[in-house]
C-alpha cells in the first residue's frame, strides 16, 4: 500500500456519500486523487498510459478530469500504483462508475454545447458563484422571457423548440439558488445591460423587478457598475470565478467566448482573474445604491 492510500479513502468516501455537482466535479475529484497516487509511487504519465494502453495524454485528459475513466482502466493504474487495500479500490472503482452517470442536464443535450456542460457541472458544486457581465444580465438571474430574448438573439436559426429548450435549461439551472446549502451568488452587472431593451420594454421591466426580487435572496448579491465609472477593471468580456468547499477542486475561472469557453485553475491564472473582481466590486456600486439604480431604472420602463 502507498502512503497515499489512508488519505485517499476518506476523501473519497465523502464523494461518494454526499455528491454534489454530478459526474463533472466527480471526474475532477477522481483524477485529482489518481494524479496523486501516481506521483506518489514515482510514476510517470508515459508509463500511466502504458499501463491502460493509451497514452499520456490520455492520463493528463483524465488526472483533469476531463473525460470519465472506465473501471477496468481504474484497476489496472491502482495495481501499477500498489494500491492493494479492497476498500480503498472499491471507493475508487465505485467513483469511477459515477463519472459515467449521466447529470441532469444532459435531458437537454440536443441544445447543449459539450463545453458548457462542465461548466453546469461545476456551478452546481460551487460554495461562491462570483461573476461580472457586460452584454447581458447574468444567466442565474434571468428571467424566462429574457432568457428567451437572449437565445434568439444568439442563436437565429433555432426553431421555437429548440429556443424553448434553452429557456428550460437556463431555467432548472436556476433551481440552485434556492437549494439547502445554496451557493453564495455575487454578481457585477455592467449598466449597459440593463438600459438595452432586450426584449422589448415589457420583458425589461420583468427583468428589472426579477433582480430586485433575487437581491433578497440571503445568498445573492447584486453589484451595478454605473457608466460614471469610465474604463472598467475588467478590460474584456464576462467573467465568473467558481470556489469550492471541496479541498481537491481548486478555484476555477470560467471565460465564456463566442462557440467554446476556456476554464483557468492554475493559481497565477486565478489570482490575477481575483483581483480584477475585486476591483471590480471596489469601484462599482454597494448593493444598496444599486438596488436603488434598479427601482429608478423600473420607474422609467414603466
Amino acid at each position: 500500500m502507498t502512503a497515499a492510500q489512508p488519505s485517499s479513502a476518506p476523501s473519497l468516501r465523502r464523494y461518494l456519500d454526499h455528491p454534489r455537482g454530478g459526474p463533472t466535479v466527480l471526474r475532477i475529484v477522481l483524477g485529482t486523487q489518481l494524479r496523486r497516487l501516481r506521483e506518489g509511487a514515482g510514476i510517470t504519465r508515459e508509463a500511466a498510459g502504458d499501463a491502460i494502453r493509451g497514452s499520456h495524454a490520455k492520463i493528463s485528459r483524465l488526472e483533469l478530469g476531463r473525460v470519465s475513466c472506465k473501471e477496468r482502466d481504474v484497476a489496472d493504474l491502482l495495481t501499477l500504483y500498489n494500491v492493494t487495500d479492497d476498500a480503498v479500490r472499491s471507493d475508487f472503482l465505485k467513483l469511477a462508475r459515477k463519472t459515467s452517470s449521466p447529470g441532469w442536464w444532459h435531458q437537454y443535450g440536443d441544445v447543449l454545447p459539450g463545453w458548457f456542460e462542465t461548466h453546469i457541472g461545476l456551478e452546481e458544486a460551487a460554495s461562491v458563484i462570483r461573476t461580472y457581465e457586460v452584454q447581458f444580465v447574468p444567466g442565474l438571474l434571468q428571467t424566462a422571457d429574457y432568457a428567451r430574448a437572449v437565445a434568439q438573439l444568439g442563436h437565429p436559426r433555432s426553431s421555437p423548440e429548440e429556443i424553448e429548450r434553452r429557456v428550460q435549461l437556463r431555467v432548472q439551472r436556476q433551481e440552485l439558488l434556492t437549494v439547502p446549502d445554496a451557493p453564495r451568488v455575487w454578481a457585477v452587472i455592467d449598466e449597459a445591460s440593463l438600459r438595452r431593451p432586450l426584449g422589448g420594454p415589457e420583458v425589461m421591466a420583468g427583468q428589472l423587478r426579477h433582480l430586485l426580487k433575487m437581491a433578497e435572496l440571503p445568498n445573492v448579491t447584486l453589484q451595478i457598475a454605473p457608466f460614471s465609472l469610465g474604463g472598467l477593471a475588467a478590460a474584456g468580456g464576462p467573467i465568473t470565478i467558481l470556489r469550492f468547499l471541496e479541498p481537491d477542486l481548486p478555484d476555477i475561472v470560467y471565460l465564456e467566448q463566442l462557440t467554446s469557453a476556456l476554464y483557468l485553475d492554475k493559481r497565477d491564472d486565478v489570482d490575477h482573474y481575483l483581483a480584477v473582481m475585486d476591483r471590480l466590486s471596489a469601484q462599482s456600486e454597494s448593493p444598496r445604491e444599486s438596488l436603488e439604480i434598479l427601482e429608478r431604472l423600473l420607474k422609467q420602463e414603466d
